[in-house]
């Protein structure tokens, strides 16, 4: 049986941009099996669909598609949550990520993740996680600066409101 079509555009996919995907998973999700899962599961799903195209796989999709599914396994984060609060709570070590200057801990992440909508979300990966420029969010995104801008806001409002963290103590970016 002769194999799919986009096995070849996604095999030259993964081999070119595997790596880069990973290490944006990994700064998402802060776990490297976590991370992997996400990323071989994406190409798994690739390499079986019939119109992946190598056009349609260039580096800004993947890039979205990698952050997409690791803002669904960070939702669904609640239930292993629930899991491990039936375990000992030393399983759970305490996981930060910087936001404006400021360490917000994984729960928050969680609650950020239910909150804000999808292309939201995608603008604060970029900017904490993989730690890109206002430009740089807007040329792989496809979107304005200026949308790059108020999406940033809502989400340090959104952080404002599920924390204690004052308003008005960011750095403008």
């Amino acid at each position: 049986m002769a194999p799919p079509p986009s096995t070849s555009a996604a095999s030259v996919a993964y081999e070119r941009h595997g790596r880069a995907l990973l290490r944006k998973a990994e700064r998402i999700l802060q776990s490297r099996d976590d991370a992997q899962d996400v990323v071989h599961a994406l190409f798994t799903d690739l390499l079986q669909r019939s119109d992946a195209s190598a056009e349609k796989l260039d580096l800004a999709f993947l890039y979205r598609a990698v952050t997409n599914r690791c803002l669904t396994f960070l939702r669904d984060a609640r239930n292993r949550e629930r899991i491990l609060e039936t375990h000992d709570d030393a399983l759970r070590g305490p996981v930060r990520t910087r936001c404006d200057d400021r360490a917000i801990d994984m729960d928050l992440l969680v609650k950020l993740t239910q909150t804000l909508d999808e292309p939201t979300l995608e603008v604060v990966v970029c900017r904490y996680f993989d730690d890109m420029t206002q430009d740089e969010i807007a040329e792989t995104l496809g979107i304005t600066r200026k949308t790059v801008s108020r999406r940033l806001e809502a989400a340090r409002e959104a952080v404002m409101r599920l924390s204690s963290i004052p308003a008005g103590g960011g750095r403008a970016r």
